[in-house]
Formats: structure tokens, sequence, C-alpha cells
């Protein structure tokens, strides 16, 4: 009989791959945990339960047949593992790196519920997707039969990328438009290297520039070129704008010079990581070195500029939270990561003002209490009163989150309907706008949301597209 190559949870515990020291991580950009050896992850793979109702699939977003790639891991049919893998998931290796598992797969994977801990589901997509690179199966997306119909997208970020990929294998001539320098969105200029090193990303970019997609890069659409312009070049347009509108903190100083926001600050270290010249960065305005740095906020943004304060070399880095650390938004593995690397949390904390002349010097941080849950189902901050107190502070971030920008207004197109959140109102199933032929999806949708949603959506809208495009009377109607 066979020997059971699965179900091996009672036998082999939970190994994760092993992370550089702390004190190695602080000194680089690079990525903090080890590659598996290939022994490690089929082993690892092997864990899995097999479920009959595979939970860590229904709760990923993009529904990838999670247990059958592992169990080809674990019986060494890696390539299939890769092929299975990238059906279902344009960007695996990248999903493997920075999807919040803790929050989706892994957290509901059936063992982790029964006190075996959980399968180190992202390590080993992370694991077959580097393989695969390195074994040359990852192949350019190149379509069979060209078509001469055209689609224009808006955004480089991974919505736009997805979408890009499977239009372009579709023999679709495809161009995407971005207003940065660079290709991959808060890929490339929001997430920090040592969660998601550069070389990554670019290299997916370099591959669909091989299978014939068109970059227009530095291109703010509605200064550039407009909106108008773009629908008449091409039969489809794909709106992956993505939410880039920092939120904004009052009170008294808020103005001060040394408060910054959030995505300035991880841009300028991201862009000094190509090796660019920026000019806020290298003037000190930027650059957390020997600095006390205090950070607004508990998402995942946060999480990434505390940690990248840390290796620029700040004198103390802390973050003000107004909730406890159970009922913060950001991903519990990335809060642990945090404080290895000597970051302080100060949970139940709001700042009320800022001290300073021309620049800020200190925080005024009111302490908070958790009362009863808002509609989101967690505990909402009360002030304590009389409980104030100041934080110094040479460099604050604010990391409060993103808002839409008002594109019927920016893009001269009021006729495009969006929420009352400003963000754009779409089919929720085929991502068609108030527009024909004009899609939209991810954070401009969403709101601010996961890189792993983005890339469902981008996959969806390709095909309401390849529907559309495929329906002669809707083009002729247009």
């Amino acid at each position: 009989m066979a020997k059971q190559p699965m179900l091996k949870f009672v036998t082999t515990s939970k190994e994760m791959p092993t992370k550089r020291t702390p004190d190695e991580r602080r000194e680089d950009f690079a990525e903090i945990y080890r590659e598996y050896a290939a022994e490690k992850a089929q082993e690892q793979a092997s864990r899995c339960s097999q479920c009959g109702v595979p939970y860590c699939q229904s709760h990923c977003p993009l529904h990838n047949n999670i247990p059958d790639w592992l169990m080809l891991t674990a019986t060494g049919r890696l390539q299939e593992a890769y092929e299975l893998s990238q059906s279902t998931n344009t960007f695996p290796e990248i999903c493997g790196r920075i999807c919040p598992q803790d929050r989706l797969c892994e957290g509901n994977c059936v063992i982790e519920q029964s006190g075996h801990g959980t399968v180190t589901i992202g390590a080993v997509e992370k694991y077959i997707t580097d393989t695969a690179w390195e074994k040359g199966w990852v192949k350019v997306g190149a379509p069979l039969e060209e078509r001469d119909q055209s689609v224009a997208i808006i955004g480089a970020g991974p919505g736009g990328l997805a979408a890009a990929d499977n239009l372009r294998r579709a023999g679709l001539q495809v161009t995407v438009y971005d207003r940065y320098d660079r290709a991959g969105g808060l890929l490339t200029y929001g997430i920090p290297g040592f969660k998601l090193e550069k070389d990554v990303v670019m290299r997916r970019v370099e591959q669909l520039e091989a299978a014939g997609v068109q970059f227009v890069l530095n291109c703010t659409v509605g200064e550039d070129i407009s909106f108008d312009a773009i629908r008449g070049k091409h039969d489809a347009v794909l709106i992956a704008t993505g939410v880039y509108k920092s939120r904004d903190l009052g009170g008294k100083g808020a103005d001060l010079n040394g408060i910054v926001k959030a995505l300035d600050y991880l841009t300028a270290s991201n862009r000094k990581s190509f090796g660019d010249e920026v000019e806020d960065f290298d003037s000190g305005r930027l650059d957390a070195k020997g600095k006390r740095v205090v950070v607004i906020g508990g998402g995942d943004t946060a999480m990434d500029c505390v940690r990248t304060a840390v290796r620029q070399g700040a004198t103390s880095v802390k973050l003000l939270y107004r909730r406890d650390r159970d009922n913060m938004p950001g991903s519990q593995r990335e809060v642990q990561n945090a404080e290895e690397e000597g970051v302080d949390f100060v949970w139940l904390t709001a700042p009320a003002g800022f001290e300073g002349t021309e620049k800020v010097e200190g925080v005024v941080v009111q302490k908070m209490r958790l009362g009863a849950p808002d509609l989101s189902g967690r505990r909402s901050p009360e002030l304590i009163e009389g409980a104030d107190y100041v934080e110094p502070a040479d460099l604050v971030i604010k990391a409060l989150g993103f808002e839409p920008e008002e594109l019927p207004a920016l893009w001269d197109v009021p006729e495009l309907t969006v929420t009352r959140w400003g963000t754009i109102r779409c089919d929720h199933t085929t991502h068609a706008t108030s527009l024909p032929g004009v899609y939209a999806v991810g954070d401009i949708v969403r709101g601010a949301s996961l890189v792993v949603w983005a890339i469902r959506d981008g996959r969806e809208a390709a095909q309401s597209i390849l529907d559309y495009l495929a329906a002669p009377a809707a083009v002729a109607a247009e």
C-alpha cells in the first residue's frame, strides 16, 4: 500500500522559513524570511489535511486551489503545483510575500482551528513560484492570435497589471497609462523591499512588456492626456488608479514641518532603493536617520512606516494607535516583526495636536480606553480626560489611510458616477461603470483594500471586457 503523503500535521509541526535576526534585518531592506529548502517545503505542504470543504480556498479572494497545489508540492510535482497556482493567480509570488495569510487562508485553516498550527500556505506559495522562475517555467503570456481591438488601462498597480496580463493573452492590444515612472503602483513605491523586493515586481512588468503590453509612463490622465482622448483611442477602458489621497490630521500644529504623509515617506525610501535621486530624502525631510519617529495609525501602511524608520537609523520609533493590539487592522505577524526590530507600540493613544515653533518637536498624546463595539464590531475608543502627555518627536508620519481622488472633476467627466465616498460606482460582477465600455477595479472601487482583491477584480474585469468586445452590437452602439 502506498504511503500516505498528506495529513502529517499530527506528527510534523508547523515550521515557517527561518527569519534573519533582528540585528541583520535592521541593517538593510532585504526580505526577512529565508527560502525553504525543497525538502522543508515538501514536508510543510504534507501537513495539509486535504479537507472536504477547504476553508483556506473559500477564504482566499482568488479562490486559489490551495489543497491541490499543496498535495502536488508534497509529492514532488512542483511544476504542476506552479501551473495550478498560476491558473487562478496572476502574481502568486507577490501574494505569497505580502498577503495577510494570518487573516485569510492560514487564519481559516482547519488544523489551525484544531490547535495543530496552520499549514504555512504563503511560504509554500512563495517557494513554488520562486522555483518556477529559477527553472524557467514562467512563460511570457504572448497570444496565439492577435486581435485588432485595443484596451486602455489607467493605473499600473496590481489590478491593472492582472487585467493587462489576461487581456494580452487573449490577443487584445493593451496600453497601460500610469502617473509614475515605473509600473507596479504601490507594489513598486508603497510596499518596502523587506516585504517585497523590487526585482520581483520588475520582472513581472518586463514579462508583460515582452508579451506586447505597451506602457505609457509619467502620464497623468487629466493633465498629459484627457480621459476623452483615451476613450477615443481605444475600444474599452479599465480604470485601476487605486486611492492615493491621504487622510489628513487636524489639531494644533498640524502644519508644522516634520509632519509628513506615509505615502510620501515610503515612496521616497523605495525610490532610494532604485538608486534614484530624491531631493526630499537627501535633504533629510523624509529620512528618519537620527530622529525620534512617531507613526500615527494601525494598518499595514503604518507597519511599513515604522519598520522603514528602523532601517533608516531612527533614534527611536513609536507607533500610536487608538485601540489595543487585538482591535488593530494591521497584520499581527507584522506587529511581531516590528516589535522584534525595536518598534515601541503605544496602544490606546491618539494625537490631540503637535508642539513646536517652525518644526515639530512633540506630539500631544491623549490616552484612550475601549468602550462598546461600533458598527464594525470593534470596541470604540473613548477619551480618558486629563491623561494627556507630550511625546517628543522629530518626525511624525501620518498613516491614517487613503481616500479616492475626485476623478469626475479631475478628468472632466461628470457622467462617471461615484459613490458618496468618492469611489467609482460599478457593477460588482462585471465591473462596468456608468460609461459604456468603461470598467473599474481595485481600490478606486473598494476603497483601500488588499492587493489580492485588486488582482481578483482585474481578472474578472478582463473577462467582462472580452465579453463586451465580442458583442458586435454593443461596440456598434457606441
